[in-house]
């Protein structure tokens, strides 16, 4: 059962242990909880996840090796038209969803991991002097898709829809996962490791580190602290589900800093249906009263908008100015 899941002030636990273990009414009353966290604070813990513990430090373990390799060779794999490889330092601005009135960049650094569904054509480009960094980190990814995969009849039953309905919308899912790094940094003014947003995704799982930074604004506008509960993961509703429920499931916004005297690392998922799939308004989420405020739009076409907005590589290719450091 979710802790202080009538609250809007602090971030809920559930305990997902009962659901995957098959429970008589576990489905129900999980799906329960979650409809109300979904509609009231848009964030979540959960525990007895069923990904292993040493498979998360581990990859925590690889995202700091790859940080530490030196920067030509991060930039021999430098992000692509594909969203895979480096992100540089300082390379994305929140700017898609108008929470910011200053928009400078991003104090952190990425690498992109994309899905590899056929191993004759790999789409992930590796650094050399890592032997093990592949392995890990597609060992994790297939893990996380895995649980965001289980917890798909949750979210269906939260909706009052048959629990299998959006698994063969996201059985082929156009999600990534962000190996990312926030150097410890003084910021000045309007200067975020990752400035107020909201994720693109359907849900976005972030596995815990020991080193805290994120915040969440709350439905009354105050930014609160994310506990650190370890081995649990940080879930979050997405713009995609936001506007598949026709804003019912909130896509709050939140940031990121690194306010310790050490690197802070953090290994997002982002869980997105298959690039096909159309997003319009659910069944049960509109009516007289509630008409739809999202005009359809699939999966491929609405990360596109997203990506082209956010990150400026795609800005410069359509002979947009990066914005000045």
């Amino acid at each position: 059962m979710p802790l202080d899941s009538d609250r809007t002030d602090s971030i809920p636990v559930i305990d997902l242990g009962p659901c995957f273990a098959g429970e008589p009414g576990a489905l129900e009353a999980t799906a329960a909880d979650l409809h109300r966290i979904c509609e009231t604070v848009g964030f979540l813990f959960i525990r007895n996840h069923g990904v292993p513990v040493d498979l998360m430090r581990e990859t925590f373990a690889a995202a700091a090796a790859f940080h530490a390799l030196p920067l030509e060779e991060k930039m021999a794999l430098k992000l692509d038209d594909r969203m895979q490889g480096y992100l540089p330092y300082k390379s994305s601005v929140a700017r898609a969803n108008g929470l910011n009135a200053v928009r400078k960049p991003n104090e952190n650094e990425a690498f992109f991991v994309n899905p590899e569904r056929d191993p004759a054509h790999p789409v992930n480009r590796w650094p050399d002097s890592l032997p093990s960094f592949r392995e890990v980190t597609l060992r994790y990814y297939a893990a996380v898709e895995a649980l965001a995969l289980r917890m798909l009849p949750i979210y269906a039953r939260a909706l009052d829809l048959p629990a299998d309905y959006f698994g063969p919308l996201c059985d082929r899912s156009l999600s990534s996962l962000r190996l990312t790094h926030y150097p410890p940094v003084e910021y000045g003014a309007d200067e975020f490791g990752i400035a107020p947003h909201t994720d693109s995704s359907f849900i976005t799982l972030l596995a815990q580190n020991p080193v805290p930074g994120l915040q969440i604004r709350t439905q009354a506008g105050e930014w609160i602290d994310a506990p650190v509960l370890p081995d649990t993961f940080v879930v979050n509703t997405g713009d995609v589900l936001n506007r598949w429920t026709n804003g019912r499931f909130l896509s709050t916004p939140h940031r990121a800093f690194n306010k310790e005297p050490k690197p802070r690392y953090a290994i997002p998922f982002f869980f997105h249906p298959n690039p096909e799939t159309l997003i319009e308004a659910l069944p049960g989420c509109t009516d007289a009263a509630n008409p739809p405020k999202f005009p359809p739009q699939t999966v491929g076409d609405y990360m596109a908008a997203f990506r082209g907005a956010n990150y400026d590589h795609f800005r410069q290719k359509k002979g947009e100015a990066a914005p000045a450091s």
